[in-house]
């Protein structure tokens, strides 16, 4: 008789999905993430003995502060969006992107234009169907997608608190699709904030002592070229990281495995091998995954991973770092969408490479 398996307990109770819900749904977008971050630091607070928060935003909790050893693990904060950038004589606003905001998906989506009197609410607007001309038909781009807000002019538009470099957010909240995919927007990268807060929370209930002290670190910026994260960097000046990002499942239609490689969601976290991932850190999580049971794929990410884990690789005189990554489809959409199974074992697999790292281990290739 074949030996009976039992899936591992979940560990993602109420407490943490109550959490994580209220995370993605509220809006950060990038150099705009101080209301997220007050949020997540607010969660974090009870499970860390100290915190930090830079002039930018970036927030980080701070186990052993006192600890000469530092460690960091990573997420950023802020999500893609638009910024007002023309506004009409007749009340139609024109944008510019935010970080890697994807103009395709643009048209018929609900916006939030962020005032200082408060939301706003918009629409993209596009022509209707019935008036296109099949033969030439006009495609989405950053040069013709423009926002409605029901005025007739750019002085009704100005009257809301409407001015050019207002900040624009998609309006679209989190759900669950079949009882195991967690889908919205923002799930990059502030599922991984919610992870690394998970950490903390699962390290201070479980009274672990650890023996170097733990920079849990939300960053800012990273969509517009991983600037909080080289900002922190310099603050902390850690000994290692450990950065989790999202990476692309590759099994949805009109995806290529021979371009991005053969990553599923629901198939376990995915680790990085590039010139930035320090080896030796690399194979400190490979082997804390096989012995932990924990699934795990391989990525090729060639010359430099994309995020923060090259800044903090390359900062502060160069900090041995490993990118562990979270399976997820439709990147920068409304819809992203990850697997609860990829969640927790991305939380199992950081928290385990944690509780393992010895303070003070040589991390040079070579004496």
């Amino acid at each position: 008789m074949a030996k009976k398996t039992t899936a591992p307990k979940s560990i993602l109770d109420q407490k943490a999905l109550d959490f994580m819900e209220r995370y993605l749904n509220n809006p950060s977008p990038t150099g705009f993430e101080s209301e997220g971050q007050k949020l997540w630091l607010s969660y974090v607070k009870p499970y860390v003995d100290d915190h930090i928060v830079d002039p930018y935003g970036t927030v980080v909790g701070v186990i052993n502060p006192e600890a000469k050893y530092k460690v960091v693990i990573e997420a950023h904060a802020d999500e893609i969006s638009w910024f007002v950038h023309y506004i009409t004589k007749e009340g139609f606003i024109y944008v510019r992107r935010n970080g890697g905001s994807d103009h395709m998906i643009a048209p018929s989506m609900r916006v939030n234009i962020h005032t200082e009197k408060g939301i706003v609410k918009a629409v993209f607007g596009w022509p209707a169907i019935h008036v296109r001309n099949g033969k030439t038909e006009i495609v989405p781009t950053t040069d013709n997608i423009f926002l409605d807000c029901g005025c007739s002019s750019k002085e009704e538009v100005e009257k809301l608190g409407v001015h050019v470099g207002c900040v624009v957010t998609f309006v679209d909240e989190f759900m669950v699709l079949n009882g195991q995919h967690f889908t919205g927007r923002a799930l990059d990268n502030r599922m991984g904030g919610f992870m690394i807060a998970q950490v903390a929370r699962m390290l201070k209930e479980s009274k672990t002592k650890l023996p170097f002290g733990l920079y849990v670190t939300n960053s800012v910026q990273e969509e517009v070229g991983l600037r909080g994260a080289e900002m922190i960097v310099e603050r902390i000046k850690p000994d290692l990281a450990i950065v989790t990002d999202v990476t692309h499942d590759t099994q949805t239609p009109m995806m290529s495995k021979v371009q991005s490689g053969d990553i599923a969601c629901g198939q376990g976290p995915v680790l990085s091998y590039a010139p930035a991932v320090h080896n030796k850190v690399l194979k400190h999580i490979v082997k804390v995954a096989e012995k932990e049971k924990i699934p795990f794929q391989r990525l090729a990410a060639s010359r430099a991973t994309g995020t923060d884990t090259d800044a903090f690789a390359y900062g502060a005189a160069g900090v041995p770092s490993a990118l562990i990554s979270l399976p997820l489809r439709y990147m920068h959409t409304t819809v992203e969408t990850v697997h609860r199974s990829d969640v927790e074992n991305v939380i199992r697999l950081i928290l385990a490479s944690v509780k393992a790292l010895k303070p003070g281990d040589d991390m040079r290739y070579f004496k």
